[in-house]
């Protein structure tokens, strides 16, 4: 599934760039206390439970906006066309949500007092890039660097930095927690999505050990499964369902799982769902 661009991003990833962009204007013209309103302090998380989400929001000075809106721009809509708006969306606010809870979680033993800015996320974002493409030249300085060895310099730093008590002002921690949400959230999704092309596999190999009753309901004989009269399977080249089965399924045996668009993702994964609706 194409997603259309306009000025070279992708929906959502236009949608966030803006959403950044006007908090930001507001945040230094009408609503001064925002970061103090709106940012995410693990001590105070639960009384103020909108700041897990909000914080992701809110950025410290134009550098720090100027980072995450760059780094979105470049990684954001190859990452947003790979997996389909609504999903990106949602793993885009898990991996920020993931810097907020690791925050929170590791509060006691690195104590942080507030947390702001979409890195959690974009962090995320930059995980799925390297994990879809990882020898995907980067260029740091003008040097090409495979992405898969950028987000694992990135890691060790993000976590290496907070165990010496850097006082940057950088909240490593909402880096590595969202790291962590989106390694969680893709590897999930592929498990489902390999347990859904099993399923789809299997069953739709001929019924080798299906019942003689089954097969002949299948072929639309009645004599079909009775000792001496061979059995068929039932024609497919006028069934839809069944060629695109066929089709999804040959892409995956020639170009692997992630070469499945975020339609025929959807689709594997509805067949499997009816199929087991029919076992059942």
């Amino acid at each position: 599934m194409d997603l259309e661009r306009t000025l070279g991003m992708t929906p959502w990833v236009r949608r966030l760039v803006v959403a950044n962009l006007v908090v930001f204007l507001l945040q230094h013209t009408v609503f001064l206390n925002l970061p103090s309103a709106y940012g995410f302090a693990p001590l105070e998380a639960f009384a103020r439970p909108w700041t897990f989400v909000t914080y992701m929001f809110v950025h410290v000075g134009v550098l720090h906006l100027a980072f995450n809106i760059v780094a979105l721009f470049w990684l954001g809509s190859e990452v947003e066309e790979r997996l389909g708006g609504a999903a990106f969306i949602g793993y885009y606010l898990c991996c920020g949500l993931g810097g907020a809870v690791l925050s929170y979680a590791l509060m006691l033993v690195v104590p942080v007092t507030l947390v702001v800015g979409a890195s959690g996320a974009i962090y995320g974002v930059a995980y799925a890039f390297a994990r879809f493409w990882p020898d995907r030249p980067m260029y740091v300085f003008l040097l090409p660097i495979p992405a898969k060895w950028l987000v694992m310099f990135l890691v060790v730093l993000s976590l290496v930095l907070p165990l010496l008590g850097a006082r940057d002002g950088v909240a490593h921690l909402a880096h590595l927690g969202g790291f962590a949400a989106g390694f969680l959230v893709l590897t999930v999704q592929d498990l489902r999505l390999a347990r859904a092309e099993r399923h789809v596999r299997r069953a739709s190999q001929p019924g080798v050990l299906v019942h003689p009753a089954a097969r002949a309901a299948r072929s639309g004989r009645p004599d079909a499964g009775r000792a001496g009269v061979p059995t068929r399977p039932r024609p497919r080249s006028g069934d839809t369902p069944h060629a695109e089965i066929d089709r999804v399924l040959d892409k995956i045996s020639a170009q692997g799982m992630g070469s499945l668009t975020p339609a025929e993702r959807k689709f594997l994964a509805e067949m499997s769902r009816r199929m087991r609706g029919k076992e059942t």
